[in-house]
């Protein structure tokens, strides 16, 4: 028989182990991050790098503060809005033609042999292209950027869709769903995990994409920064936007693993269990 204080002492048992294991899953990650910072305060230190290679890190947060006090926001913001439009139209078009060619055998066979022949083609080599086609002006950066989210997002929606258990298609028939019930309580969470992996790729392009496209004609954003930087060799500011970059583009993917845990809570890779 249990005592009332043994139905006490296991929660608090797992409560601890469950605490810490929290605690581990945060701080592990930061690791080799916090490894790096400390070679990197060391050699720049003691003069094993030289400072026109990789600045002192409090160069660099110097830097990071002028810049912060002059335009820093204003371009952020610019180059937000570029990725982010370019990224809204190139994933809407994936999922679009993706859902599509993955529903319907003649829609594949319309056009998903010709996507593929498109993507096999660099589209940053494409760049000569657009410009002629769009100009110089913001609609050159959008485009470049929806090219690049495009093929993620429709390869694994295509893919996603394509690969939906027939069984549970037939289910759900014998269950009554047809027509769109039937995609949207059967087909389309069936493939949701698939789609949101092209999301979360599609937006660590997005960034890469941007970078090249600003520095072409361009007079704000970070890439332009960066630019303008590698001209006049301030080898620190370089170094800080590289290193924003490398945040925005963590962010992007922290929302792409928060957005598969708000839409995919049923799925056994995102169950509690997993993530201690």
């Amino acid at each position: 028989m249990k005592t009332a204080s043994s139905s006490v002492d296991f929660p608090e048992h797992d409560s601890g182990k469950s605490g810490a294991s929290s605690r581990r899953r945060y701080l592990v990650p930061l690791l080799v991050p916090l490894l790096l910072l400390v070679a990197w305060v060391i050699g720049t230190e003691f003069g094993w790098v030289p400072p026109q290679i990789l600045p002192k890190p409090d160069a660099v947060a110097e830097a990071a503060l002028d810049l912060a006090h002059t335009r820093l926001t204003s371009d952020l913001a610019i180059s937000t809005e570029r990725a982010f439009g370019g990224f809204a139209i190139g994933a809407a078009l994936g999922l679009l033609f993706g859902m599509f060619n993955g529903l319907s055998h003649l829609g594949e066979q319309l056009f998903d042999t010709t996507i593929h022949m498109v993507r096999t083609i660099p589209h940053l080599a494409l760049i000569p292209l657009i410009i002629i086609w769009f100009g110089l002006g913001e609609a050159t950066k959008v485009v470049l950027v929806a090219l690049g989210v495009f093929f993620p997002v429709y390869l694994n929606t295509f893919h996603g869709i394509q690969n939906v258990d027939p069984g549970l298609i037939e289910t759900g028939k014998v269950y009554g769903l047809r027509g769109w019930r039937l995609f949207a309580k059967v087909i389309l969470p069936s493939a949701l995990p698939s789609i949101l992996i092209g999301i979360r790729f599609a937006l660590g392009i997005m960034w890469l994409t941007l970078i090249v496209s600003e520095t072409i004609g361009t007079t704000a954003g970070i890439g332009f920064l960066a630019n303008n930087a590698r001209e006049y060799m301030q080898t620190e500011v370089v170094v800080f936007l590289i290193l924003l970059y490398a945040f925005l583009g963590k962010g992007a993917d922290v929302l792409a693993r928060l957005l598969e845990r708000l839409l995919l809570p049923w799925h056994h890779a995102y169950a509690p269990s997993r993530r201690r």
